[in-house]
């Protein structure tokens, strides 16, 4: 037998595996999450990451559990790279321009509400009240 057909069939019996470790680490995540279990949730979703460097949900729930753990950087990390993986993230412009907020950061805040009306599907209601929660603050 030849090396080439070696390897495909060793990528055949493993490949399906593979995908399946995969999709379970994050399900894991979700439920241990759901649990208020952050610690071991964070790692499955950390192995989730490990065979998919671009889950972007992986990475949402990350910035969910540090927001839990009252970790501000990890938390803007992980909705930073949210937002380079799917600038079209509406719940992680929504919480990053939270975190701003609450860091009394009220440009970039704002910056990111505008940038969240433009997309305006799901969050449209959080984003109008933001806007006005970002004009009473900065007012102050």
């Amino acid at each position: 037998m030849s090396k080439r057909i070696f390897k495909i069939i060793v990528f055949a019996i493993f490949f399906p595996t593979f995908l399946l470790a995969n999709n379970q680490y994050f399900e894991e995540g979700v439920n241990l999450y759901n649990n208020n279990k952050f610690y071991e949730a964070k790692f499955k979703f950390e192995q989730d990451i490990v065979y998919n460097p671009k889950s972007e949900m992986s990475y949402l729930y990350l910035s969910k559990i540090f927001k839990n753990l009252e970790k501000k950087e990890l938390e803007e990390q992980n909705l930073k790279t949210v937002i380079l993986l799917n600038p079209t993230n509406e719940e992680a412009i929504y919480n990053l321009a939270k975190l701003k907020l609450n860091e009394s950061d009220y440009k970039k805040s704002k910056e990111l509400n505008d940038r969240l009306s433009n997309l305006c599907n799901k969050f449209c209601i959080k984003s109008k009240k933001l806007k006005i929660e970002i004009e009473n603050l900065s007012k102050k």
